[in-house]
């Protein structure tokens, strides 16, 4: 894509119609195909936001040179408010009900920015409405859902770009998966992923939600729950809501779903790189939680939930080892010729300091960018990546089928630190083995009335 705004009347390639494989929900009327889809006179990108937090509106800020935000959607009529005003000069059309977004046939694209818990139903809804998804990370609670929204873009053929904008952060992370596809490290023998650690928290009381906020439905499909808040006298808020959702396990898997979505998929991708298994055999080590496990669930309901601290291991074919722990950010990928390191504000490591003398082919980072346009930098670039793959029909640099390889190993660790215990792995079934216990924590029920319709 050259560094300017595309037509949206090359946008959409008119190609033979791929029909959706299964049943639509129950609101659509009729399937949509690639070959329906209609073009507009106006030449700006017409995008629908759901989520209008702070991601939501961070993410399409980014986009907005090379789109227009038509329609947004929140179950906060404040923040669908302020969003609007912001993203469209209080031009876009607005929704308390993300569905009534997907029946539009006039969008090239939907951004996805709810909760984590919120992601894999709009998501895959979406889909099956004929659109293509630019989502949030990380892309699931569960690894059954990515299994179920692997199958559905395989059936769809929808474009899917998951918000992991450090595959197309250049100068850093790009840079440091050429390095290890070059063949500067040798072969990898251990990762170390170092993402931080979750905030703990005092009793929450339950309050009312605010006025402005359908709190019934923002639950969604978690489990029904009195909404909670506290501001400190300090200025700190503890909630069950907002950005603090991230630290209950109802709606999220804490840091290691939050930041390991972006580490420890440069660490599988720095694995993949280099010819070697992407999929561990087992995960397990240490993990504190600010409250009481019995059975793998919290047994207080007042406050933070998820794992503070944690030193996990998951172990690779040929005796390969990453470390995840919540001390310090970045990722340490160490091979048995050389080690570098590269978090969001460095690269180093002896094979970069011998650039200088022995620089990179000047193909290498576009290799491992799939051969891609390779505009602006890191949220920007990778929209304009996106826009790129739904005009071209191909697989973003952040596809649903490689987010889910690294995101699985994000989930076991999750569930190891909740059960205190190893969890073994089979990638070619992809189930926990021999513990059915754990293993019966690779779905989460939904909640009545919020099952995915398909």
């Amino acid at each position: 894509m050259p560094n300017q705004q595309p037509s949206r009347r090359d946008f959409v390639r008119t190609t033979t119609g791929i029909a959706v494989g299964t049943s639509v929900p129950y609101f659509f009327s009729q399937q949509r195909t690639l070959a329906d889809e209609t073009q507009s006179k106006n030449d700006r990108l017409k995008v629908a936001l759901i989520g209008a937090g702070g991601m939501g509106m961070g993410n399409m800020d980014s986009a907005r040179d090379m789109c227009d935000v038509v329609a947004i959607a929140d179950v906060d009529s404040g923040r669908l408010n302020h969003a609007n005003q912001r993203l469209s000069g209080g031009k876009a059309d607005t929704y308390a009900d993300y569905r009534e977004i997907l029946q539009r046939d006039d969008l090239d694209a939907i951004h996805i920015a709810t909760p984590d818990h919120w992601h894999t139903k709009p998501l895959i809804e979406a889909l099956l409405a004929g659109h293509d998804v630019y989502c949030e990370k990380p892309l699931t609670l569960t690894i059954d859902e990515g299994k179920l929204i692997r199958k559905v873009v395989k059936e769809t053929g929808r474009v899917v770009q998951v918000g992991t904008q450090q595959r197309s952060t250049y100068d850093l992370f790009v840079k440091a998966i050429a390095l290890v596809a070059e063949g500067r490290i040798g072969k990898i023998k251990s990762i170390d992923v170092a993402i931080g650690g979750a905030p703990k928290s005092p009793s929450i009381p339950v309050v009312d939600a605010p006025g402005t906020l359908d709190w019934d439905r923002w639950l969604g499909p978690a489990p029904l729950a009195e909404y909670r808040h506290l501001r400190d006298e300090e200025g700190h808020t503890f909630t069950n809501c907002l950005y603090e959702f991230r630290w209950w396990y109802e709606y999220s898997g804490g840091k290691l779903t939050d930041w390991g979505a972006h580490h420890v998929d440069i660490a599988t991708w720095a694995l993949e790189a280099n010819g070697q298994a992407t999929a561990p055999l087992s995960v397990g080590g240490e993990a504190s939680h600010p409250v009481p496990f019995e059975n793998g669930v919290p047994t207080e309901i007042d406050r933070y939930n998820t794992a503070t601290s944690f030193n996990l291991k998951a172990v690779y074919p040929g005796d390969i080892e990453m470390t995840i722990r919540n001390d310090g950010n970045g990722i340490t990928i160490e091979g048995d010729e050389g080690r570098i390191f590269v978090n969001r504000g460095r690269l180093t490591g002896k094979p970069v300091e011998e650039l200088a003398e022995n620089p990179l082919p000047e193909d290498a980072v576009s290799k491992v960018y799939k051969g891609m346009p390779m505009d602006f930098n890191e949220r920007k670039a990778h929209w304009a990546n996106f826009f790129h793959c739904c005009r071209e029909r191909r697989d973003p640099i952040s596809d649903v089928h490689t987010h889910m390889k690294m995101l699985n190993v994000c989930h076991l660790a999750g569930i190891s630190a909740r059960l205190g215990r190893t969890v073994n792995w089979d990638a070619q079934t992809e189930q926990i083995t021999g513990d059915e216990q754990a293993n019966s924590m690779l779905a989460r029920p939904y909640r009545e009335g919020y099952a995915i319709e398909m």
